[in-house]
């Protein structure tokens, strides 16, 4: 319970009220008392109050429900506790129409009133937190969270201004690590849609059978081990925004029962012939180039156009370099928070360091790095010391291969080319500089050795 809960007692019987505010003060509250309905509102309207108990028979013009009105005029949250006797229970039953969190009878039984109050209070409790999830969830996901002045961000978000009141759908691709997810969270959260379901689902990380259940969901017994009906990712979105996430890797079986779910908005689950219909606005992100998949006949075309009704580009943090100083700054403030430190600022050599580099993983490998950098310094200053080692030219270090124990000086040559482009992303000219050869002679290793790139 907390200390800082205050409670306004209103009883215009001085034995009464003192009793009350005595049994609530025993476990905790803070309690101030008003013998009138006049002296009550002043109270409301000149202090912090939590929860009201007042009695409805107050002896003068203003009863209980006037203190219960004005509460709540005052105060959105507050909890009011109606006490009452016996013949004024329908009187009771009209507060609680008007807003009363409950009522008691008397005589009052003090631990029933604890109870009440205890209730009452952990109910304002709740709302107030949600009421802060939702002012967080505001912030996280409004258009000032996705932070950036490079002209290619901010036509982003000015497409964002101009899409989020519609119902249109919108395929978002860009490289991985760019962000895509963040946007398609915050064309819901800014939609009128927000009050419903956001639901995303990876289509790369499911085989065709599973995909078709997650989507559409089945029936108890269609196929071996559904041993329950299952609902499916748009019957849980129905209302909402469903996020169809590498929507480029969906088979081209389940493309077309896509497409007929967004022609027809009604989804079958697996197993069934029932028609079920479905009120879901549609996003897809993916970083494939589906327009090269539709020539190669990997992709639907028809599937394409209904999905590319709006397209955003999320352009790779290398082609906006110049928010990397801003982007930089909002990590560190974030990181030194979560992690207790103090930071002060970063080195010029490491902004430098920090803006030359390619960033293959972009904005997410900037991320991780600045976090990593926070965790890691001894120091107010971010220093080059703790930059991750491959950020800085000069300072280039090998991935660790596997245990090379066993293995021929060919084979352990093979296997460090391999783990090299592998931590490079392909890029071949990036690891012939992490090995110390010439980019020639990575190329004739690369066809010796029989690797792909």
């Amino acid at each position: 319970m907390s200390q800082q809960t205050r409670i306004l007692v209103i009883d215009d019987e001085p034995g009464h009220c003192d009793a009350t505010a005595e049994a609530l003060t025993k476990v905790g509250y803070e309690c101030v008392q008003a013998n009138s309905a006049s002296a009550g509102i002043e109270e409301l309207k000149s202090d912090a109050i939590d929860v009201v108990v007042t009695d409805l028979k107050l002896g003068e013009e203003l009863d209980g429900l006037d203190i219960l009105r004005e509460a709540l005029r005052l105060h959105g949250d507050i909890e009011v506790i109606v006490v009452t006797g016996h013949g004024t229970i329908p009187s009771a039953v009209e507060a609680i129409q008007l807003g009363a969190a409950s009522y008691l009878t008397k005589p009052l039984d003090i631990n029933e009133l604890r109870a009440v109050v205890a209730k009452a209070v952990a109910n304002q409790q709740l709302r107030r937190e949600n009421r802060e999830l939702h002012t967080a969830l505001d912030k996280r996901f409004s258009f000032e969270q996705i932070l950036g002045n490079d002209p290619k961000i901010l036509r982003v978000l000015d497409t964002l201004q101009q899409i989020t009141s519609t119902d249109a759908t919108v395929l978002i691709h860009g490289e991985s690590g760019t962000g895509k997810e963040l946007i398609a969270k915050a064309i819901h959260h800014n939609s009128p849609r927000c009050n419903r379901p956001f639901v995303a689902l990876n289509c790369a990380s499911l085989s065709e059978g599973i995909l078709e259940s997650e989507l559409f969901g089945h029936e108890k017994g269609s196929f071996t081990g559904a041993s329950d009906r299952r609902v499916g990712r748009f019957e849980h979105a129905d209302g909402g925004t469903l996020l169809l996430d590498e929507v480029g890797d969906m088979p081209i079986s389940t493309q077309i029962k896509l497409l007929r779910v967004i022609e027809e908005r009604q989804i079958m689950r697996v197993g069934s012939n029932e028609p079920i219909d479905v009120d879901v606005r549609l996003l897809a992100a993916t970083n494939a180039d589906l327009q090269q998949l539709v020539k190669e006949k990997k992709f639907r075309q028809d599937l394409f156009f209904r999905l590319n009704v709006v397209a955003i580009r999320m352009p790779p943090l290398r082609e906006r370099k110049s928010d990397i100083p801003l982007l930089t700054q909002s990590f560190i403030k974030e990181f030194a928070h979560r992690h207790g430190k103090e930071i002060a600022g970063i080195a010029p050599s490491v902004s430098k360091a920090l803006a030359q580099y390619d960033w293959p993983g972009n904005v997410r490998e900037l991320r991780n790095c600045i976090e990593s950098m926070v965790v890691v310094t001894k120091d107010a200053v971010l220093g080059e010391d703790d930059l991750p080692s491959h950020i800085i030219p000069g300072r280039l270090a090998l991935p660790a291969p596997r245990d090379l124990s066993g293995m021929s000086l060919q084979q352990a040559e093979r296997e460090l080319i391999s783990t090299t482009l592998d931590e490079c992303n392909g890029n071949r000219k990036e690891a012939a500089k992490k090995l110390g050869i010439g980019e020639r002679t990575l190329y004739r290793k690369l066809n010796q050795y029989d690797l792909k790139v």
